[in-house]
């Protein structure tokens, strides 16, 4: 290796990608530009024509026995750092260790001394420095001289759980094909379990001149001030820590019921919850939390991210927090702002503790997981993570590799196709599966992560190995099948094993209820399972996740209570968010002081809630939506961590939003006891018996059954007839399995309507069941109306009745 002085006279100065008189990003017309930095020194140099263009004379040089080289480097770099800093150099105890696992896991190492192994896949470095960091944040540098397979390792004796740890990757600095090494910047373990400060973004964590005079080539420019007095530290941590035996509720897909909530907002307000507790995981894990699910009915909560997640440039500045968390940089590591025992480790054991009471109440959990992008987002993003590790190794390139291709309209897309990526969000999941104890994923932007090179593939590596994993195929999958990219759109296309959301049936009952659909075709489909997306391979109802609302969009209230979004809040010029609503706001724009206007409101509310939970397919809930949770119009909360954001509870205290909440939890409770109303198979729509009747059936208005034109013709008023008599399967003890048989029927119109019910042979008499006209249902059981005979359906309704004989 060169001498610091040597190097000195060719590195270009701090802060800079170009010489003096060179325009930013490439060598100036008529130069010839030579480049030895950092571990290049020891055998590399990089030369660049006049043009540009890298010939023969432009190759890089390196030494036969590159990985002995890239070893040496690693020795080097230590006495280069040290004398940089006008220090001795260090000499911390590392050894060999062990290339796998990834990560700092904290073991018994050779001789029975206790300690940490550490390694990191770091394809093209040449070299890595393990940096530990004291309570005072003095920083100790521990170069990584064991290479193998690509991975960098170590083992170190006498490292405890709790330490906290980074590391600083050395190559070359060539932002145009792609090379973003940048030894300057301290780097988040990509394995670490938990993660301890804040990601606050100042000038000095980005790899390039964050504010280069030139934006347009600001990416090109290597900044090589230091960040690690700025960026959190991973932290090592005992894998048995916390932990204790718990039996998974093992729900069956048909019969779950998903409940989307925020692990912050949803404790945050809790009147019961103790201050200290609420906003994190053991607030969750409070019996006054747990309780509310129990009374509900709910079977799963579907977790908003809790990876740790980093704050995105643009809100910091405008004093905004990334609220809903999908902007991922620790897929290993529980958010630590989530935790009420530190950020020192702590955090893991509470998220464990908070499963385990979940899963004595019979609940299941389910994380929303964000691994199509990270929060480094484009060449412009800072550097926290993986682009320092090997920007090429991890990130989709465009044909020219200084860019990133963006599936995700977040800035990046992670490479899923490449080995060490696929390993490290399968590690990831296995990892929360077996050690964390959830029970399943709910996968944002999935098709991004099902594309091969470029195309949206279903044999792509990623569902390939998901399919054939023995931990992951057994557990519950959701995909939400889309990503911003060209055929991204897949609802239906996913494979067995995995579900999806179904945005079709949103906008299907949303338009029904609002009186915006052409006819009743689509919503037929909808409502019983959507067997034209789903009746393939050996796909059931349950493959369709039916939801009404999600976290994005509007909350159900201000779904008949908004028809835009009023986003300003955000402060993006209410330009953020979508516009394709699909809402009636019943007469006025917002809250209203008007009688009759609510209660159409509250009615509304009562439809499409007892539509979702009638419906065939798994029915997801939003939390608060059963209480009346507003966000005052604002369709895209992402960064509204407040008032906004949070769940109001209130909201119980008022009697008419008590009352949609007893409904909400009366439906489910139905939804439990009766098998029609969640069955594991399509309907066939054929006689099952010589008297004809079929398991499924349609009716008008006037008491026939639909034919073909009905389907097309606009109605506002949809019978549904679900027989439970030849129910197909058996139960556990391989007996058939038989339920009542119940009518629905569905009116959006805006005045009442008479309703021939059906005789036989489908009822000769039913009794009332549900009626959403009705605030209070304590008064609707019990009417029992004669098959054959007209009853009144009141304007915009759901009648549920019950055949009796």
């Amino acid at each position: 290796m060169s001498s610091a002085a040597e190097q000195e006279a060719v590195q270009e100065p701090a802060g800079t990608a170009v010489r003096p008189g060179e325009p930013p990003g490439r060598p100036a017309p008529g130069t010839v530009r030579t480049e030895v930095t950092g571990t290049e020194a020891a055998g590399t140099v990089r030369t660049e024509d006049p043009n540009g263009l890298r010939g023969e004379a432009a190759q890089t040089l390196r030494v036969e026995a590159a990985q002995a080289v890239r070893v040496e480097n690693a020795q080097a770099v230590r006495l280069e750092v040290a004398q940089a800093v006008g220090a001795e150099p260090r000499a911390p105890v590392v050894w060999p260790g062990a290339p796998m696992p990834l990560g700092a896991r904290f073991r018994v190492g050779p001789d029975g001394v206790a300690g940490t192994n550490f390694a990191l896949w770091a394809g093209g470095a040449e070299a890595v420095e393990l940096c530990l960091f004291d309570e005072h944040g003095n920083e100790t540098r521990c170069p990584l001289t064991e290479l193998t397979h690509e991975i960098w390792h170590g083992f170190l004796p006498g490292v405890q759980a709790g330490q906290r740890y980074g590391y600083r990757v050395h190559g070359r600095w060539d932002p145009w094909t792609g090379a973003r090494w940048n030894a300057a910047k301290l780097l988040l373990d990509p394995y670490a379990r938990a993660v301890d400060g804040d990601f606050t973004l100042p000038p000095e964590v980005y790899g390039h001149m964050r504010d280069w005079p030139d934006q347009h080539v600001a990416d090109t420019v290597r900044d090589d001030r230091d960040s690690a007095p700025y960026v959190p530290k991973g932290v090592v941590v005992h894998d048995d820590d916390d932990w204790v035996e718990d039996r998974r509720p093992k729900t069956p897909w048909a019969d779950s019921v998903i409940y989307e909530l925020h692990v912050r907002g949803f404790t945050k307000l809790h009147p019961d919850i103790p201050p200290e507790l609420r906003g994190t995981y053991a607030g969750l894990a409070h019996p006054a939390a747990i309780d509310h699910l129990t009374r509900l009915g709910v079977t799963a909560v579907e977790l908003l991210p809790v990876h740790q997640f980093a704050h995105e440039d643009h809100l910091l500045r405008r004093g905004l927090h990334n609220y809903w968390g999908y902007n991922s940089i620790g897929y290993f590591a529980p958010h630590a702002d989530y935790s009420a025992s530190g950020s020192a480790g702590g955090q893991v054991g509470e998220f464990k503790r908070m499963v385990h009471a979940l899963h004595s109440a019979g609940i299941e959990v389910i994380l929303d997981v964000v691994y199509n992008h990270t929060a480094e987002a484009g060449e412009l993003g800072p550097m926290l993570s993986l682009r320092g590790i090997d920007n090429r190794g991890y990130y989709r390139l465009q044909n020219d590799p200084r860019r990133y291709a963006d599936y995700t309209g977040c800035g990046n897309t992670l490479h899923v196709v490449q080995p060490q990526v696929l390993r490290l969000i399968t590690d990831s999941l296995r990892y929360w599966v077996t050690e964390m104890g959830v029970d399943g994923f709910r996968f944002d932007l999935a098709a991004a992560l099902a594309r091969s090179m470029h195309d949206v593939d279903m044999l792509s590596p990623f569902l390939a190995v998901i399919a054939q994993d023995p931990v992951l195929r057994r557990v519950k999958l959701i995909a939400e099948p889309w990503d911003v990219g060209n055929g991204g759109y897949q609802v239906g296309a996913f494979p067995p094993l995995w579900t999806e959301w179904n945005d079709r049936y949103r906008d299907a009952v949303r338009d029904f209820w609002r009186g915006a659909l052409p006819d009743v075709r689509d919503l037929g489909y909808r409502l019983t399972g959507s067997s034209d997306l789903y009746a393939w391979g050996g796909r059931r109802p349950y493959a369709s996740v039916n939801f009404v609302t999600a976290h994005d969009g509007f909350t159900l209230r201000d779904l008949v209570s908004y028809e835009h979004k009023h986003n300003e809040a955000n402060g993006e010029g209410n330009r953020d968010g979508t516009s394709d609503n699909r809402a009636w706001n019943c007469g006025a724009e917002g809250e209203s002081d008007d009688p009759e206007i609510n209660a159409l409101r509250r009615r509304q509310l009562r439809n499409l809630l007892t539509t979702l939970l009638l419906s065939t397919g798994v029915p997801m809930l939003v939390a608060g939506d059963e209480m009346g949770r507003t966000q005052g119009g604002n369709n895209n909360a992402y960064c509204q961590d407040n008032e906004i954001g949070w769940l109001d509870w209130s909201l119980l205290e008022q009697p008419e939003w008590r009352k949609l909440t007893e409904l909400t939890a009366r439906v489910l409770k139905l939804r439990q006891t009766h098998p029609v109303l969640r069955r594991r198979a399509f309907f066939s729509g054929r006689a099952q018996a010589p008297d004809g009747l079929r398991d499924l059936a349609w009716f008008t208005r006037d008491g026939r059954e639909m034919t073909e034109g009905d389907w097309y013709a606009p109605a506002a008023t949809l019978g549904l007839y679900l027989s439970g008599r030849d129910i197909p399967g058996r139960d556990a003890r391989g007996e058939p399995v038989t339920d009542d048989s119940f009518l629905a029927v569905l009116h959006a119109g805006a005045e009442p309507v008479a309703f021939e019910l059906p005789g036989a042979p489908w009822a000769a008499a039913y009794e009332l069941v549900l009626d959403t006209s009705r605030e209070d249902q304590a008064d609707a059981p019990g009417t029992v109306l004669e098959g054959g005979t007209e009853t009144t359906v009141p304007a915009r309704s759901v009648l549920l009745l019950r055949v009796t004989a």
